[in-house]
């Protein structure tokens, strides 16, 4: 059974931070967020290792719907009621974990994958015959 910690309650809508979780947010906005709760609901961070292997697993069940999803495989039972949106949440959390935990700031970093995207491939998926 889960200990709520006095202030905070199982219900997302009495959460401290509900106001802030239902409206859009920025990158940097997540981190602080996340940063937020782990270090009140959450009490602390799990080691970078440990929430690599967190990563893998969360990018694991993402995949094994995709595959259900939009792939061959079925759906076995156990597989039914999972949201595509979620999972996706969930992989998205733990990156945000690592990226505070580890001082990189996604804002900037994303940015500057931008900037290598169109420098390097600017042009190359253009003349990709196999994309048109």
């Amino acid at each position: 059974m889960h200990q709520i910690l006095p202030g905070f309650s199982m219900n997302p809508l009495d959460s401290p931070l509900k106001n802030v979780i239902m409206n859009d947010i920025t990158i940097s906005e997540a981190q602080q967020q996340v940063d937020q709760w782990i270090k009140t609901v959450g009490v602390k961070y799990f080691s970078e290792l440990t929430n690599l292997g967190i990563l893998m697993e969360e990018v694991g069940e993402l995949s094994r719907l995709m595959v259900r999803q939009y792939g061959e495989q079925s759906f076995k039972e156990s597989d039914k009621g999972k949201d595509l949106g979620d999972e996706m949440a969930d992989v998205l959390w733990v990156l945000i974990c690592l990226a505070n935990q580890t001082g990189v700031d996604l804002t900037t970093a994303l940015q500057q994958n931008f900037e290598k995207k169109n420098l390097r491939d600017g042009e190359r998926h253009q003349n990709n015959k196999k994309l048109r």
